[in-house]
C-alpha cells in the first residue's frame, strides 16, 4: 500500500506542476499560431499529447527513486527533481503568459541543466529511472532549439 501512495504522490506532485505550468498557456495555441515559426516548428496540437507522457514518465521516474531510497536517502536527486519541475513551470509563464522571450531563452536553457543533473542523480540511485527522463531532456533539447528559433524570428512579440 506504501508503494501505491508514494507512486500516486509523485503523479499528483508532478501533475501539479503540470497544471500550474498549463494555467500560463490557456491562449498559447492562439498566440503560437501567431508567431513566425521555423519549417520544423511541431503544430500546437502536438504539445499537450507529448507532455502528458513526459509528466507520467518523470513521475514513474521520482516514484523509482523514492522507492528505491525512501523519502531521506533520496533527498537530494528529488530536490533536484522539484527545482526542476519549478523550472519546468516557470517556463511557460516566462514564455506564454508574460511573452518574455529572451528570459525565457534564459531559463529553458537553466531548466535543461537541472534536468541533466537529474538524469545522472536518478540514474545513480536507479538505472531505470534516468532512462526514463531521457525522454523529457531530448523534447527539453528541442524546446530550447525552439525557443530560440522563435525568439530570433519574432523580435517585436517576444
Amino acid at each position: 500500500m506504501k508503494q501505491i501512495v508514494g507512486l500516486v504522490l509523485s503523479l499528483l506532485i508532478t501533475f501539479l506542476a503540470a497544471a500550474l505550468g498549463s494555467m500560463a498557456t490557456r491562449r498559447a495555441p492562439e498566440f503560437y499560431g501567431t508567431l513566425t515559426r521555423p519549417d520544423w516548428a511541431p503544430p500546437s496540437s502536438v504539445f499537450s499529447p507529448v507532455w502528458m507522457v513526459l509528466y507520467t514518465l518523470m513521475a514513474i521516474a521520482a516514484w523509482l527513486v523514492w522507492r528505491e531510497r525512501g523519502p531521506a536517502d533520496a533527498r537530494a536527486p528529488l530536490a533536484l527533481f522539484a527545482i526542476q519541475l519549478v523550472l519546468n513551470a516557470l517556463w511557460s509563464w516566462l514564455f506564454f503568459a508574460w511573452q518574455r522571450g529572451v528570459l525565457a531563452a534564459i531559463e529553458i536553457v537553466v531548466l535543461l541543466i537541472f534536468i541533466v543533473l537529474t538524469t545522472i542523480a536518478f540514474w545513480r540511485v536507479r538505472p531505470l529511472a534516468g532512462v526514463l527522463l531521457l525522454p523529457y531532456l531530448a523534447w527539453v533539447l528541442y524546446a530550447t532549439a525552439l525557443t530560440f528559433a522563435l525568439v530570433r524570428r519574432n523580435p517585436d512579440v517576444l
